[in-house]
């Protein structure tokens, strides 16, 4: 019988866990590893508060990946729980508490998000991009000039082009388990999600942009749903995928793309696919289009869709 492959998911938030949805249907041998720049909400309350890693998109990684059984379902739930009420707790998620309560005891995220994947029964496992919390900023040129704005939040929803994008502190230190995970990987995916706030922050940790360009492994880049359409909430929504992919050049110029997965209404746009073919094949790779989208128009990637995809490319690439 052929081993299931080794995949590592690069990314954060809901694009992320999409992702995840879809690969742990197909391998347990899957490594998830997370943004940790996030300074809105209760993640930036807490990480104020405690000084650690912003919990919530690692939280929301963990609850894609519980087991699918009673326990891992229910515990999926608790961990997602938001507290209501007119005091301090109002807004945080169960599992942000647990998570910084870990940290706060033990003070290593790793050991912290292990023993809470444990506790979820997750399949696969999840790590931070780096082992310090992050601020990303973004230097962005508008009518009225050029404009250095600072923090996940602030730069997701900032307007014009972007003329820069680094990590605060640059010398971020990834994780020893995760360049391993990469170094061994047959499949990394990278995306959907933010352009700015959770795709392009993988690449912008040197140690760890080196260990994926360095990996044997296939790179899969899932391209977002709202590449055409302007929305609000995401700082590059409305640019076509080849502006994603352009952007995503000049901050790794050298990042080979293997398989650039596009959903086929954003295909079917005349101008889209031979721009995008012709620049993934410069990369050293391939456009793969598939119904990827919970319906028409949404710009939600559907787990299932997106495992039906996974498969056909893991198994296609695997039998080489």
């Amino acid at each position: 019988m052929q081993e299931k492959p080794k995949v590592v998911a690069l990314g954060g938030g809901h694009g992320l866990a999409a992702t995840l949805n879809a690969l742990r249907l197909i391998t347990p041998n899957l490594t998830a590893i997370v943004t940790v720049a996030d300074n809105g909400g209760s993640s930036g309350r807490l990480r104020d508060e405690f000084d650690s890693l912003p919990p919530g998109d690692l939280r929301m990684a963990l609850a894609a990946l519980c087991a699918n059984d009673e326990w891992g379902r229910s515990w999926a739930e608790i961990m997602q729980y938001r507290f209501t009420s007119e005091g301090p707790l109002n807004g945080h998620a169960l599992g942000n508490l647990l998570l910084t309560a870990l940290w706060d005891r033990d003070e290593d995220p790793v050991a912290g998000l292990d023993k809470v994947g444990a506790l979820l029964k997750v399949v696969g496992r999840v790590l931070p991009m780096a082992l310090q919390p992050l601020d990303i900023e973004g230097v962005f040129k508008s009518w009225d000039g050029t404009h250095v704005v600072r923090g996940q939040k602030e730069v997701a929803i900032s307007k014009g082009s972007l003329e820069d994008l680094r990590l605060i502190p640059s010398d971020a230190t990834p994780t020893s388990e995760g360049l391993q995970a990469l170094a061994d990987a047959d499949f990394i995916t990278i995306g959907p999600g933010s352009w700015f706030s959770s795709v392009l922050p993988h690449v912008l940790v040197k140690r760890q942009l080196a260990a994926i360009e360095q990996s044997k492994a296939k790179r899969i880049l899932v391209l977002n749903l709202d590449a055409t359409i302007n929305h609000s909430g995401d700082e590059f929504a409305g640019s076509s995928p080849a502006e994603h992919l352009r952007v995503l050049q000049r901050f790794a110029p050298n990042l080979r793309c293997d398989i650039a997965l596009i959903d086929e209404s954003i295909a079917a746009q005349a101008t889209v696919l031979p721009e995008l073919e012709k620049l993934v094949q410069d990369m050293g790779g391939k456009v793969n289009v598939a119904n990827l989208a919970v319906h028409p128009g949404s710009n939600h990637h559907d787990a299932q869709k997106l495992f039906s995809a996974f498969s056909h490319i893991f198994q296609s690439e695997m039998i080489r």
